[in-house]
């Protein structure tokens, strides 16, 4: 099925938070949106709209991968953009982690990226033009305790994505990262994960500090809306720019990040960890 030309979206982890936000924006601003979750029941209210295709997409699952994109093909005729979206983060001692926590952090923020990307980029290529756009975060950039594999997820993402854009501008394709700091979504709810249960253990002081330190920054999170803002900018720009990050609070730490020495830079993490 072809459908009138309008540019077309394919976003991952669309059901809530980044995602949905970024669909109803794209959708606002005349795009077609394929907008993937796990669980496509959580996207009926999407699906009313006409502008709108919900597909169930597993970023673990090659398969699920391959027939979304397949379907949005067919529904769409050409996907102009990837929003790579669908992750969650890992919270707690490295050492409590579990080798299935650790294997499912990096399936879904860094592996998932991965599978949807390589099974996009022949349409992209077809075409001769195309995006794609990682969500990453200022954990790419600096870090904070207790968040070791969530970082080095991250990490991998804004490394992963400045080379592809050098591999893929002469196909027409570019790759973007979105760095946002703290928002204002269910990240800290069903999206984190811990390495650890309550009680006394090993890391029990200094994560305590950390928790406290992180509902007392709680009140100052940037909105998804915000972020969906800075993904629709990347979008549509024109330009080659790579990162853009999003949020004032994104914005200072990325500032910081290149203005302090290292001794200042894990100075500040230590006083905003409370430690």
């Amino acid at each position: 099925m072809s459908v009138e030309t309008s540019p077309v979206v394919l976003i991952t982890g669309a059901s809530s938070g980044i995602g949905q936000a970024a669909a109803h924006l794209f959708v606002e601003r005349g795009w077609h949106v394929a907008a993937t979750m796990r669980n496509p029941s959580d996207g009926t209210a999407q699906a009313e709209h006409q502008r709108v295709l919900v597909l169930p997409l597993d970023v673990t699952d090659p398969a699920s991968v391959e027939a979304a994109i397949a379907a949005t093909l067919e529904h769409f005729s050409r996907i102009d953009v990837v929003v790579n979206n669908a992750g969650y983060g890992l919270f707690g001692p490295f050492e409590t982690a579990t080798d299935e926590q650790i294997r499912r952090q990096f399936a879904t923020n860094v592996d998932g990226i991965f599978t949807v990307t390589r099974a996009v980029l022949p349409a992209m290529r077809r075409q001769g033009s195309g995006m794609i756009i990682n969500v990453a975060s200022i954990g790419g950039l600096i870090t904070l305790p207790f968040f070791s594999l969530y970082h080095a997820t991250k990490f991998a993402v804004v490394g992963f994505t400045e080379s592809l854009s050098f591999e893929l501008a002469p196909r027409g394709i570019r790759a973007k990262v979105i760095a946002p700091s703290e928002v204002d979504t269910n990240f800290s709810g069903r999206s984190l994960v811990r390495t650890f249960v309550e009680g006394e253990h090993a890391y029990s002081d200094t994560l305590s500090k950390i928790m406290a330190a992180m509902n007392a920054r709680r009140g100052n999170y940037s909105s998804a809306a915000l972020v969906a803002e800075t993904i629709f900018t990347a979008a549509t720009d024109g330009t080659d720019r790579v990162m853009y990050v999003a949020g004032s609070d994104a914005e200072q730490a990325f500032t910081l990040l290149h203005s302090l020495s290292e001794a200042e830079r894990l100075e500040m993490i230590r006083q905003l960890s409370g430690l």
